[in-house]
């Protein structure tokens, strides 16, 4: 089927898309520039097709020769009149999909309805959007969704902040509103086979994973699945959404702009009045992701070291739960790094070989008296120590153990990964990088990263309090390292 996307480097879009691609639909993405798709993995894949749906006549060609469109645009962290802007957008994009012909429309909006009692504007707005696509003339399936758990949905980055950062916090009433969050796989799911239904509808599905909880029982939980202790939460009643969404301001990266909407749209119930999309897009055999579930799926990547954009090699197709090169900066948890680069007067093969010997009785290229009193600490708080060594003195492979190192990586004369298997408040990586120098025959580049997850607020505190020494031992282990090699050549 002949398919188009529009907010194609959306959270949901830019998941979508790879999932349409694996179904055997063909893809069309608009976006107001080719240049925001250009280095995305399936970019290559899909036509991609320049336009903006405040300008009507750019959308007609998007729209020309297509089967279905999802709207997948929304305004929210574009501060206030956010809702106006959804309005012209939402009736542009109907207006457009009815003069090409386009058989159905299929859009993500919000559990809740625009005329309910106290419903935010953000709330408001996506069902206003839904009700014009509704009346738009072209066969319309409005997939309704509370919060949407997943690494890279504002909603979830929130819970995720709000829940690592903050063992102790006086709360808002609104923690005990009640919400049916689901899974960003079983969205997809649900928006795939949206495309499948042979039936010319024109209706709202609520769609929501098998838990209930309150927003107070999200944040206990998340906290359980991520290893953390037990928050210590104490609602009250002074603190109103406006006064709430500045204190999430403060304790998150999440944009003021954008957690506003998202804080005063908590005290409404988002629970699911039907679950008629079932009878359309049946359940998978496993059932709806529950709630833990789906917490572990956003988090696993980062306990495996694979975060795309953030410091290995893309995969693709990933994981819906992953992070994707088109999330904003603050999405998918806290990431500490120290990365340094250096030219060295050497091959990238004798540079190769000194960085390779690292680690065991070599020691760590800086401050040997760091290194050891780090070992001790370790040792007496119950982890591994240095002791452990390295089994051969000048290779390495994958899963050997380097002192209290892992090499979790290792691309011979390019890649070196090691995993800290330390005692930690968080995990942390650190990455060599050899690269042939630019213009020269000789040299070499030698890139040196230090990555730090942190775990909860010690985990934070940690970082900081080490960070005064990085230049110390991070800044001497490359100058060491690049000597060393420039000496072993000479």
């Amino acid at each position: 089927m002949r398919i188009v996307v529009s907010g194609a480097t959306g959270y949901i879009g830019g998941r979508l898309v790879p999932e349409l691609l694996k179904a055997g639909h063909t893809v069309r993405a608009i976006s107001r520039s080719d240049g925001w798709l250009r280095d995305l993995p399936w970019a290559d894949q899909v036509e991609v097709v320049t336009a903006d749906a405040f300008e009507p006549e750019t959308l007609d060609r998007a729209m020309t020769d297509m089967d279905v469109a999802y709207f997948l645009i929304h305004s929210i962290g574009a501060g206030s009149g956010f809702a106006d802007q959804d309005r012209q957008v939402a009736q542009n994009f109907a207006r457009a999909a009815e003069r090409a012909g386009v058989s159905r429309i299929v859009y993500l909006g919000g559990l809740a309805d625009e005329n309910a009692e106290g419903v935010s504007e953000h709330l408001a707005s996506r069902a206003e959007v839904g009700r014009i696509l509704l009346e738009s003339g072209v066969p319309t399936i409005v997939l309704r969704a509370a919060v949407i758990l997943g690494s890279g949905s504002a909603s979830f980055e929130m819970l995720r902040y709000l829940t690592e950062r903050l063992p102790a916090m006086i709360t808002p009433r609104w923690l005990n509103t009640r919400i049916q969050p689901i899974a960003v796989r079983d969205v997809l799911r649900y928006l795939v086979g949206a495309v499948t239904i042979e039936e010319k509808l024109n209706r709202t599905f609520d769609i929501g994973g098998p838990d209930i909880l309150t927003y107070q029982d999200m944040m206990q939980r998340y906290a359980s699945v991520a290893g953390l202790a037990r928050r210590i939460i104490v609602a009250v009643p002074v603190l109103t959404p406006r006064l709430s969404s500045h204190w999430v301001g403060l304790v998150t990266p999440v944009p003021a702009a954008l957690a506003r909407p998202l804080v005063e749209s908590l005290r409404t119930e988002v629970v699911c009045r039907e679950q008629d999309i079932a009878d359309y897009v049946p359940d998978p055999p496993e059932g709806l992701l529950g709630f833990e579930r789906a917490v572990e799926l956003a988090l696993v990547r980062i306990r495996e070291a694979k975060v795309e954009t953030r410091w290995s090699e893309s995969e693709w197709p990933g994981a819906p739960s992953d992070p994707l090169p088109t999330d904003p900066a603050w999405a998918g948890g806290s990431l500490y790094s120290d990365r340094r680069e250096q030219n060295v007067k050497t091959s990238t093969a004798a540079l190769w070989q000194v960085l390779e010997a690292i680690g065991g009785e070599t020691g760590w290229y800086s401050f040997p008296l760091a290194w050891a009193v780090r070992g001790w600490l370790d040792r007496i708080t119950g982890g591994v120590g240095l002791r452990r060594g390295r089994r051969d003195p000048n290779l390495l492979r994958v899963g050997d153990a380097l002192d209290f190192w892992r090499v979790e990586e290792i691309k011979r004369g390019e890649l070196l990964r090691l995993r800290a298997e330390m005692r930690l408040p968080g995990l942390a990586w650190l990455e060599f990088r050899v690269e042939p120098a630019a213009g020269t025959d000789s040299g070499a580049i030698l890139i040196q990263q230090a990555t730090f997850h942190p775990r909860g607020l010690a985990g934070h505190a940690y970082w900081k309090s080490i960070a005064p020494f990085h230049g110390i031992v991070f800044g001497g282990m490359i100058r060491n390292i690049a000597a060393k090699a420039e000496s072993a050549s000479a």
